[in-house]
């Protein structure tokens, strides 16, 4: 999902966006109003941004700045993990090995989106479902390396690691 698409999922959800000259973040929430800091360079940059600042709209109440706070903490890793899921997905894993993603920088410019926003997500992912998952018939490993095994009707698949 690119930053235009974001731009009308937010509209659609009754969130207004705007670029503002923020300092301390990428970005920032309040109400319905989510700003991004204005001098991100990159629409990929600022996807991902307005991506994790959705999720918070969905997923978050109140003020959660004070990491601290365990319950705060939870709520800023549901909304991160609401924008890995919108951005790349299992499915766009899939994806990805599909379209003869060879690495982790193919599957950023493929996904449309950060290195390390990708990085992060399969951090996630690894600590979400562990050495490996099933999904739509292919078995995603996450360890010792991210690699993808098509498991089709007989279980007699072709791996490829990205």
């Amino acid at each position: 999902m690119n930053y235009e698409d974001l731009l009308v999922e937010a509209s659609s959800l009754g969130a207004i966006v705007k670029e503002k000259p923020l300092k301390a973040t990428d970005g920032l929430i309040y109400g319905n109003r989510i700003a991004i800091r204005n001098g991100i360079r990159t629409e990929r940059q600022k996807a991902c941004v307005l991506a994790e600042e959705i999720g918070h709209y969905k997923t978050t109440s109140g003020n959660i700045l004070n990491q601290g706070d365990t319950g705060n903490r939870k709520q800023e890793l549901r909304a991160r993990e609401d924008a890995y899921d919108a951005m790349i997905g299992l499915d766009g894993i899939i994806e990805c090995y599909r379209y003869g993603c060879r690495s982790l920088y193919d599957m950023a410019q493929h996904l449309e989106v950060t290195d390390s926003f990708l990085i992060n997500a399969l951090k996630r992912y690894s600590e979400k479902y562990g050495i490996s998952v099933e999904h739509k018939g292919y078995v995603i490993s996450f360890a010792p390396h991210l690699s993808v095994l098509y498991m089709g009707d007989k279980g007699d698949g072709d791996k490829k690691g990205v």
